[in-house]
């Protein structure tokens, strides 16, 4: 029977041998190499090419940039995403999207199986699996990289073994994966504890000590929730996000260095930078804080946590998130208006607020003689809201 397969191609050393190795280790008769274009800004014609090169039947590029922020980062935004605490999930929320596009190429080119080049400690095998698998459990997975043994030269000797030529003559220092959201960058160096990052290690970021001497003032505009606007002017997600992420690294913000806790049960060491990721969700908290009421922000925030890590475990298309995204919808119909932020040198703080339904009431917070604030009744409130703890210290002495 012939199998026909879909590889999700990036170009790299790994999957560029995954291909040969499908072909002749898993028996893969018809190969498509599928390119995902979220946003990283490599010329993917030659990409495309490279795997034509090196023996897939077939090669497509998918543009899938404005729908990786519209579907997939402005959502993280309403959710104030921040895997523990910090990471805004710009390579987690990209393996969700990577594996929609997968199952949408194999069921255009009719294939029976999906590969990926992933190894077996990482966290991404287990976002793409888990994606295939609920989206269609009918297609087999193939994972090259989790059935070899091979060394970084070994990999690259078995890609010659095949007429493919080498296309790395040295090693990196360390690994890089980039998107419009955000850069992650790990191994080499950053696996010591001890070792503090260089300037070289950076790219989108300026060093907060190098950035520009005055501070600059920026305001981000939200309508239910979502972005829309920056400075007063209307822009489409994907050139408002890339403005903030121009504006923000230039000042500096936007870096992470952080102890994760993979999927797998290890702990990593991972460097992020995700300026405009950072930036949109400190603007939104805040807006969120002006127009929500506090019951429903103390049920929000301890579900954003839950929310987060769904996604870093690869459960984006799963119930739970399907539920946790309708809980957010509905706390965001409110949340429409804008938020000044002053970034200096690496910092953030807030500026200004408006919206259109600010909880926030100056003639009920006002000390001034226009207070309609009824002080009147405030004993009988104290009275009722500390009668259980009046009983309580009663009976119990």
């Amino acid at each position: 029977m012939t199998k026909r397969v879909v590889l999700a191609y990036s170009g790299g050393v790994d999957t560029t041998a995954c291909i040969p190795y499908l072909r002749h280790e898993m028996g893969a008769d018809f190969i498509v190499a599928m390119a995902a274009d979220l946003g990283q800004g490599d010329e993917l014609e030659p990409i495309r090419q490279k795997a034509l090169d090196a023996g897939a039947d077939v090669s497509v590029v998918v543009d899938a940039k404005e729908r990786f922020v519209t579907e997939f980062g402005f959502p993280a935004v309403r959710a104030n995403a921040l895997y523990d605490g910090q990471y805004p999930l710009s390579s987690a929320l990209g393996r969700p999207l990577i594996g929609e596009l997968l199952v949408e190429t194999a069921h255009a080119y009719e294939c029976d199986a999906v590969a990926h080049g992933c190894t077996g400690k990482g966290n991404d095998q287990v976002r793409l699996d888990l994606t295939v698998a609920l989206l269609d459990s009918s297609l087999e997975i193939m994972a090259p990289a989790r059935e070899w043994s091979f060394s970084r030269s070994e990999t690259i000797a078995y890609s010659e073994k095949y007429g493919i030529e080498p296309h790395v003559t040295k090693e990196k220092p360390w690994a890089i994966d980039l998107n419009i959201l955000g850069r992650n960058v790990e191994a080499g160096l950053i696996e010591d504890l001890t070792w503090e990052p260089t300037e070289e290690v950076w790219s989108l970021t300026t060093a907060p000590e190098a950035a520009p001497d005055a501070p600059v003032h920026v305001t981000v505009g939200f309508r239910s929730g979502t972005p829309v606007s920056v400075d007063g002017e209307q822009l489409a997600p994907l050139d408002l996000l890339a403005r903030l992420n121009t504006l923000a690294g230039a000042h500096g913000y936007g870096r992470i260095d952080m102890l994760e806790n993979r999927v797998v049960g290890v702990k990593s060491r991972e460097l992020y930078e995700a300026p405009g990721m950072l930036l949109l969700i400190r603007a939104h908290q805040e807006l969120e804080n002006l127009t929500l009421p506090a019951d429903v922000l103390n049920q929000k925030r301890p579900l954003e946590a839950v929310y987060s890590k769904a996604v870093y475990d690869g459960l984006w298309h799963g119930p739970l998130l399907a539920a946790l995204n309708a809980f957010v919808g509905a706390t965001q119909t409110t949340v429409t208006g804008e938020i000044t932020l002053k970034l200096y040198k690496g910092g953030v703080s807030v500026a200004a607020r408006t919206a259109e339904r600010s909880l926030y009431r100056h003639e009920l917070v006002t000390y001034g003689s226009d207070c309609t604030f009824d002080q009147s009744s405030a004993e009988g409130f104290i009275d009722i809201f500390s009668l259980p703890g009046r009983v309580w210290n009663k009976v119990n002495g």
